[in-house]
């Protein structure tokens, strides 16, 4: 892409998608993209340290529900940040 960002798509799973950003070079953050189903299985398998939520303020009820059935508390995290404007929330969730 322009400016260098360079994607790179991997159907083998999310623990060697999630190997293959921690192998690329120099590389100390990485940053998961994907829709609901995508977050929810990284978040179920333990592998997301911080979740950083960012909410519009529009009406909620449809769509795809990202922490149904999930109980942060008991998979370690906690809001460690809260942010509110009058276009965002911003949540931050961290693994203990």
């Amino acid at each position: 892409m322009k400016g260098g960002t360079t994607f790179h798509f991997v159907t083998e799973g999310i623990h060697a998608a999630l190997q293959r950003a921690k192998d690329a070079g120099g590389v100390k953050d990485v940053r998961i993209g994907g829709g609901v189903a995508t977050i929810r299985q990284y978040v179920l398998a333990g592998l997301i340290d911080e979740l950083h939520l960012a909410l519009g303020p529009i009406l909620l009820g449809s769509g795809e529900n990202l922490f149904a059935g999930i109980d942060m508390p008991a998979l370690g995290y906690q809001c460690t940040t809260h942010v509110s404007s009058e276009l965002a929330t911003h949540v931050v969730l961290t693994k203990r």
